[in-house]
């Protein structure tokens, strides 16, 4: 009998572990979000501080899910995800005459509950939404093709406490 005679048979074990290692790799063991951590000057990142304990548990009916790595400046609600940063830069879009006029499509600037956002639609089909006139800029970004209102209804009463009204730096 020889033990080291190979049968040539097609066994599809390897093949699928391979597949199978493959995937897991690739995939999340969480469905959590990620998302970078802005890193403003101490003032703003108090003020980051102040509105993160003001921040509802719920936004347009999503109750808060933090996104990784946790931090006082991010906040996020549901699955998809709506993410909250504060401390992020000036949006180039603010200095854009077109914007207050209603010229440009790529930004439109409005109010929600006295809190001013300049809104800017994404390639990706989400929109992203920047406080204006307030003394930190808060962004916020909503997920493909769902409709901004209730988010920024729900959230104007904390960015009002906590962010006060100003020219940021």
């Amino acid at each position: 009998m020889n033990f080291f005679r190979h049968r040539h048979t097609a066994s599809p074990g390897l093949p699928v572990l391979a597949a199978l290692i493959a995937i897991a790799g690739c995939s999340s063991a969480d469905d959590s979000a990620s998302v970078a951590v802005p890193s403003p000057d101490t003032k703003v990142t108090e003020l980051c501080r102040n509105l993160d304990k003001a921040l509802p548990r719920t936004v347009d009916g999503r109750r808060r899910e933090d996104p990784e790595p946790r931090s006082a400046l991010t906040a996020g609600w549901g699955s998809p995800a709506i993410i909250l940063r504060c401390g992020v830069e000036r949006p180039v879009k603010m200095s854009d005459p077109k914007v207050p006029t209603g010229e440009d499509p790529k930004a439109v600037a409005g109010g929600v509950n006295g809190v001013d956002w300049l809104m800017e639609p994404q390639d990706d089909g989400t929109t992203r939404l920047t406080t204006a006139s307030r003394l930190a800029y808060v962004q916020v970004t909503v997920p493909k093709d769902e409709d901004a209102t209730g988010v920024l209804v729900d959230l104007a009463p904390s960015v009002k406490k906590a962010i006060p009204e100003g020219i940021a730096d």
